[in-house]
């Protein structure tokens, strides 16, 4: 028993002798901090920015308002048609889908229209169709238009003969072509149609295109200048005047008539105007019919108006099928805004304010 006992004390001491040689466990060092090295981002790249839409319109630009058409038609030909303007006469039909529209005082305190169609083809009826006068077939010839009247005096009837004009006359012409309407009284009811009159185009073989010069046009980019110009009114007389509202939101001029809105008798919309070119000449009456002399060879002044803005110009004609010419301070032939252009020709004894 004392020998278990002694050895389990040697065993202790023995023990206890390695845990005291043991080293004691040493503190963990922390790590040197190492240093940061800025990493440079570079900026995102910048988005490219979009291209600009541009739109390119089918076909090609009508010489006559630069709106856009298939190329057939607007490479075919012109009718220019003379229409009534007698108070009986109201309201035109189709009248609105002319590009370009003259107004030229006639005998009396009266004024008469004559539109230039190429793009549109008006679907209804197309009238009151009336007669000609010498300075209406010297602008259908400029065009090189198919001249549509009924009848007229001694001397248009023979400047047309001599010049060879392609006319549909309604006084040769059957009633299929031309008839008259029983709401108003003749003479101020003759009336026609595209269709009719291009199936006349047709059998009597008529050139399908027109020769001529067209306008220029400017896009919106543009910039014009000028005085303001929201109200146009053109008194032509006492009994007969012409007027012209500016609208911002459609940048177009309305038309009235005698103080009326002039509206198409096809829907009763109100005729708009893109331009207004105010061409200032000689008139004198020439017989006891009261029948004028309007000169439109030549050179004089005028007005154009568009965008609501008026600007002086001048006017050049060098012959009777030439092209007239319109032109801004500096000689630079004026770029009219692709629509609808009104062309009021005036004599001296007629005014225009602008307000």
């Amino acid at each position: 028993m004392k020998k278990i006992n002694c050895f389990a004390l040697i065993l202790i001491l023995i023990t206890t002798s390695l845990i005291g040689c043991a080293k004691a466990p040493q503190p963990t060092q922390e790590p040197d901090p190492v240093a940061e090295i800025p990493v440079e981002i570079p900026d995102p790249e910048p988005l490219p920015e979009p291209e600009p839409v541009v739109i390119v319109p089918e076909g090609i630009p009508s010489p006559l308002s630069g709106n856009y058409g298939p190329e057939e038609i607007v490479n075919g030909r012109i009718m220019a048609i003379v229409f009534d303007n007698h108070p009986a006469a109201r309201w035109q039909a189709g009248l609105k889908y002319a590009e370009v529209v003259y107004e030229y005082p006639v005998e009396g305190t009266f004024t008469r229209y004559m539109g230039l169609f190429l793009l549109n083809h008006p679907e209804g009826q197309i009238g009151p169709v009336r007669s000609a006068r010498p300075y209406l077939v010297t602008k259908a010839y400029e065009f090189d238009a198919i001249f549509v009247h009924v009848g007229g005096s001694e001397a248009a009837k023979s400047d047309a003969r001599n010049l060879k004009i392609a006319e549909i006359d309604g006084l040769t012409s059957s009633p299929r072509v031309f008839w008259r309407e029983s709401s108003k009284k003749a003479p101020n009811n003759l009336y026609t149609s595209m269709d009719e009159l291009r199936k006349v185009q047709k059998d009597k073989g008529f050139r399908g295109k027109s020769e001529f010069e067209g306008f220029i046009f400017a896009g919106e980019e543009v910039q014009r200048t000028g005085s303001p110009a929201n109200k146009v009114e053109i008194i032509y007389n006492k009994s007969n005047n012409t007027r012209f509202e500016y609208d911002n939101d459609s940048e177009t001029y309305l038309r009235f008539k005698d103080g009326k809105p002039h509206v198409d008798e096809s829907d009763g919309n109100q005729l708009k105007a893109d331009n207004i070119i105010i061409q200032k000449t000689n008139i004198k009456v020439l017989d006891n019919e009261g029948r004028l002399g309007i000169t439109v060879e030549g050179e004089g002044s005028g007005l154009y108006i568009s965008r609501g803005l008026s600007e002086e110009i001048t006017w050049s004609k060098t012959s009777r099928s030439g092209k007239t010419f319109y032109f801004d301070s500096s000689g630079n032939e004026i770029q009219l805004k692709p629509g609808i252009t009104w062309i009021q020709i005036i004599g001296g004894n007629s005014s225009v304010i602008i307000e």
